[in-house]
């Protein structure tokens, strides 16, 4: 089994080289009222071989940092998004 993170996220732009913006959905419980609220994070992800496209659903694994702000790479594409 791996220790490094992993994280399932849907690809919002793909408009470098190499290179995706991920968002990472999750959901945080109120500590009073109970009533839970999306959150989401963006993670800079490498691509090596420029394979995702905006609307994807891939798999994120935690690596070594590559750049300034990207600290993830592109484990697999999980669904493709459809084709207009």
């Amino acid at each position: 089994m791996s220790d490094k993170a992993e994280k399932i996220g849907l690809v919002i732009s793909n408009k470098m080289q190499k290179s995706i913006v991920v968002a990472v959905e999750w959901h945080v419980r109120h500590g009073l009222y109970g009533k839970t609220k999306r959150r989401t994070s963006t993670f800079m992800v490498h691509d090596e071989q420029n394979v995702a496209r905006p609307g994807d659903t891939v798999e994120i694994v935690e690596t070594r940092p590559m750049s300034r702000r990207k600290r993830w790479a592109l484990k697999k594409v999980v669904r493709q998004a459809a084709v207009v």
